[in-house]
């Protein structure tokens, strides 16, 4: 198994340096990812249409002697992490796999578009159109769940926003991993020294958010869900770690939730960093989140 400190000074070595390009943070993001051992599923590249931009593309993560027939009883949609900048569904494997394999389900992956070539709400967009994507061709949407990692976790309440609001029926639920909830990156635990969380920092959050941003208000609803009117959306699981620099994005979204109604469960899991889920089986915690997460999703099909 690898060893906590161990995983945290991989992390450190990959993570993106002050002056860095989008360019160069997102070829870093993608070998970092190519390094990571993936388990036996099967990948199947797919076409999602249409779109206001175009088509996007998408794959299939498929567990073994699973099929993406809609008559399977459930399947996923996960939305990857990155920051609105970087990040892909080759990228995103190591995690998408994790989940696959925990909810005995397909995961389609999404290729959503990317800031700054794309900036917001470019994403929820093609989060929303995956979704309805997905019930064309036959899927129940309370067959359904989102999945999403840090600016995909934020993403996954942005998409329930705007289904929610007129644009397709909403899913069974969604899974927020250490989510990235607000773009106005207010003072808190962002700041707090003691964090063991070397993927995250306030200057590259901050980069990040004016890519994506490109001039909208920070506080959108579907940028940052944690100013949103949260009224009507389904169970929604949010997992973080103790010792992440966006603990507190967590917290006061699900006391907001909460007091919208909805069926929020929030998941402190101590000691860990941002979205150590990547790493199971070789992290213990990692493997236990997993199964979490598993639990609450066979309750919530």
């Amino acid at each position: 198994m690898a060893s906590y400190d161990g995983l945290l000074a991989r992390l450190a070595e990959v993570a993106p340096q002050p002056g860095w390009s989008v360019h160069q943070m997102r070829a870093a993001h993608e070998a970092a990812a190519a390094k990571a051992p993936l388990p036996p599923v099967t990948f199947e590249a797919t076409l999602v249409e249409p779109t206001a931009g175009g088509s996007l593309q998408a794959e299939w993560v498929i567990p073994p002697g699973l099929t993406t027939s809609p008559a399977r009883p459930r399947v996923g949609l996960y939305l990857h992490g990155g920051g609105y900048v970087e990040g892909s569904p080759a990228a995103g494997r190591p995690l998408a796999c994790n989940l696959a394999l925990a909810i005995g389900a397909p995961l389609l992956s999404l290729d959503y578009r990317l800031a700054p070539e794309h900036p917001f709400p470019a994403a929820v967009h093609d989060a929303r159109d995956a979704m309805g994507w997905l019930t064309s061709r036959g899927h129940d949407p309370g067959s359904v769940l989102l999945f999403g990692d840090s600016a995909g976790g934020g993403l996954v309440i942005a998409s329930l926003l705007a289904l929610r609001d007129g644009h397709g029926p909403l899913p069974a639920g969604g899974v927020c991993i250490s989510p990235w909830m607000d773009l106005s990156l207010p003072a808190g635990s962002i700041d707090l020294p003691d964090r063991n969380d070397p993927m995250v920092s306030r200057w590259m959050l901050t980069e990040m958010a004016d890519h994506y941003l490109a001039g909208a208000d920070p506080r959108a609803p579907l940028a940052s869900p944690v100013y949103a009117d949260l009224r009507g959306l389904p169970p929604v699981l949010v997992h973080v770690g103790e010792a992440e620099r966006l603990l507190d994005d967590s917290t006061r979204w699900t006391e907001r939730a909460r007091a919208a109604g909805v069926d929020a469960t929030l998941q402190v899991w101590p000691e860990m960093f941002h979205v150590w889920h990547a790493f199971a089986p070789r992290l213990p915690q990692a493997a236990a989140a997993l199964a979490d997460l598993a639990a609450w999703a066979d309750r919530i099909f």
